[in-house]
């Protein structure tokens, strides 16, 4: 997706994932567009882009996630899940981490990430830390 990041439809998609701000946006935009270890995903059903999946990797293949969004009107039908497990099939990560909000914190709970409380890192705002410990495969 690095090649399409100045389309309005991704930029819209990866809106829903940063702080309600064009800064903010623009920060993020800039930080796949020239990080070299940033990943930037689009997921596409029937023809539409419905979600992004941003993220970094280590060199022990940990990853942290930096953004997931899926339209609103596409949300809550499993695209965001199965953004998950395809990035864990194709990228195979050994652990992912990623901080959310209240609003996001039960979707990581649901998908099997161990959550905690982060606190009050902004006035008014509790913060959660989201582990998730990726399973080998067993042959």
């Amino acid at each position: 997706m690095k090649s399409r990041l100045n389309e309005g439809e991704i930029q819209e998609l990866l809106s829903y994932s940063v702080f309600p701000d064009e800064d903010s946006l623009q920060y993020a935009l800039s930080k796949y567009e020239e990080d070299e270890d940033a990943w930037l995903f689009a997921y596409e059903s029937e023809g539409i882009l419905v979600g992004i999946i941003g993220f970094v990797m280590n060199e022990k293949q940990e990853m942290t996630l930096n953004h997931l969004a899926v339209d609103p009107e596409s949300r809550g039908v499993g695209f965001g899940r199965g953004m998950l497990l395809e990035i864990i099939e194709d990228m195979q990560p050994t652990r992912i981490t990623v901080e959310t909000d209240e609003d996001a914190v039960q979707f990581y709970r649901n998908v099997g990430f161990v959550i905690r409380s982060l606190g009050e890192k902004y006035p008014g705002v509790e913060r959660f830390q989201c582990t998730y410990e990726v399973e080998e495969d067993e042959d």
